[in-house]
């Protein structure tokens, strides 16, 4: 039985799907205003993890993850670089499923861009204006006012009275509350806007994915994912603009992955220390598997030694499985484990744990079998095999290992091996004959 962390409910609940065997499942995608940072990272791997063990667990699952390629940072580096905003997004967007794809991580079901949905974005502005939740600012923009939704900052529990102006809240003159957040902004000279019946202008932030979400997956759907620190106000926005507007629960099941932090401090541009994937410098893989040895709702601290230690068991790991004998058969006692922490809230620590204990059980079958399915999950190509480049001599050595193992000369095939490690390759003996692999 699978129980997942609501954080709406703010404990772990059975998973019941709306529609039986389906399951409609929304994450708030990248900002097109930069190249991929440790934060997506962190969310994109979380998330698509959580996905593969639902596929895994039998369900069929619409996976919907947007782009925002309009926000007012977009504007501002574009018009920094002299180009147009549609240049600078779609450039971005490359990076970021160029970084995606390296990670191991699925391309979306549906990825909807947030200039696609604006008509769906001004009729729910709309309907919160015949329903006295939306209000205008000559000359600024649309706005929301929370006072009038009784269930304003019930995900993250801020309490709107309290709301500081300032605090991740825009100062605007003429607002009603110090929290009202806007739905549609009107466009300065410069700028590009879209026609609207309050003016020509842009889409507020919040109303893109409640828009979206409601357009492809329906109200209310099962899964809603993001950062935490999406919670507020952006989670916040989201529902109450939904619900407000259609009249209906927005969301079942909320889940937010864990924040990042760089050398045990909060990752930011003025401390220095912001860091874009590329700027690891690890192998995808390695990074992959540091983001699923960590717990999605835990924080995680990327740091070089942590990425080391990371980098040293992916390795350990894969050069163990790449060792195993496929025996044909698939050790279900230990998928069973495997399952059991996964139903846990998609633990995958302790999911990892199973798979190294297996691993090294010499008294196991199944194993081959049983790593291909606990990696459908994890998406590690632990049993991909590397192309390597084989010096010649290397080749000749090994080929007269696999001659001297026919004819059961142990001693010269030991003595081969040896040679052919100091020339810095491991070789493995298999059922079509021997398997090369450089040492790391």
């Amino acid at each position: 039985m699978l129980k997942l962390y609501n954080t709406m409910a703010r404990e772990k609940e059975k998973f019941v799907p709306i529609e039986d065997g389906k399951v409609g499942f929304y994450v708030c995608g990248p900002t097109m205003n930069g190249v991929p940072h440790l934060g997506h990272a962190m969310s994109q791997v979380s998330f698509d993890v959580i996905r593969r063990y639902l596929v895994f667990s039998g369900y069929d699952v619409k996976f919907v993850s947007n782009i925002t390629d309009i926000d007012d940072k977009i504007i501002a580096g574009a018009n920094r670089e002299g180009i147009s905003i549609e240049e600078f997004s779609d450039r971005n967007e490359k990076a970021h499923r160029n970084e995606y794809s390296k990670l191991g991580v699925m391309a979306p079901d549906v990825q909807p861009k947030a200039t696609e949905y604006v008509d769906e974005m001004i009729e729910l502005i709309g309907k919160l204006e015949e329903k006295g939740f939306a209000y205008l600012i000559g000359r600024d923009g649309v706005y929301f006012d929370i006072s009038k939704f009784g269930g304003y900052g019930k995900l993250s529990g801020q309490v709107p009275k309290n709301l500081e102006s300032g605090r991740r809240i825009t100062v605007v003159e003429g607002k009603r509350n110090a929290g009202d957040f806007v739905l549609w902004k009107l466009a300065k000279e410069g700028e590009p806007f879209w026609e609207s019946p309050w003016g020509n202008g842009r889409p507020g932030w919040h109303i893109e994915c409640s828009a979206m979400s409601k357009e492809i997956l329906g109200v209310p759907f099962d899964i809603h994912g993001g950062g935490a620190d999406l919670m507020f106000p952006h989670h916040d926005g989201e529902i109450a603009q939904s619900e407000a507007g259609y009249g209906e629960k927005m969301v079942n099941y909320w889940m937010h992955n864990g924040m990042i932090t760089v050398d045990g401090k909060k990752m930011g541009k003025s401390l220095g220390n912001f860091k874009n994937i590329e700027d690891l410098e690890f192998p995808s893989m390695a990074i992959r598997y540091f983001v699923v040895s960590n717990h999605y709702r835990r924080p995680l601290d990327f740091s070089k030694t942590a990425l080391q230690d990371a980098k040293n068991s992916y390795e350990r790991l894969r050069g163990l499985v790449l060792g195993l004998e496929d025996d044909g058969k698939t050790n279900d006692n230990y998928l069973d484990e495997f399952r059991k922490e996964m139903d846990d809230d998609f633990n995958g620590p302790r999911a990892m744990a199973v798979l190294w204990k297996m691993v090294r059980d010499e008294q196991a079958t199944g194993k081959v079998g049983a790593v291909r399915k606990m990696d459908e999950v994890f998406g590690l190509k632990l049993l991909e095999r590397e192309k390597v480049e084989v010096p010649e001599d290397v080749l000749r050595l090994a080929e007269e290992r696999e001659a001297a193992r026919k004819e059961k000369n142990f001693e010269r095939s030991d003595l081969l091996r040896d040679k052919i490690k100091v020339k810095g390759f491991i070789i493995r003996d298999s059922e079509d004959g021997f398997i090369l692999n450089e040492m790391k």
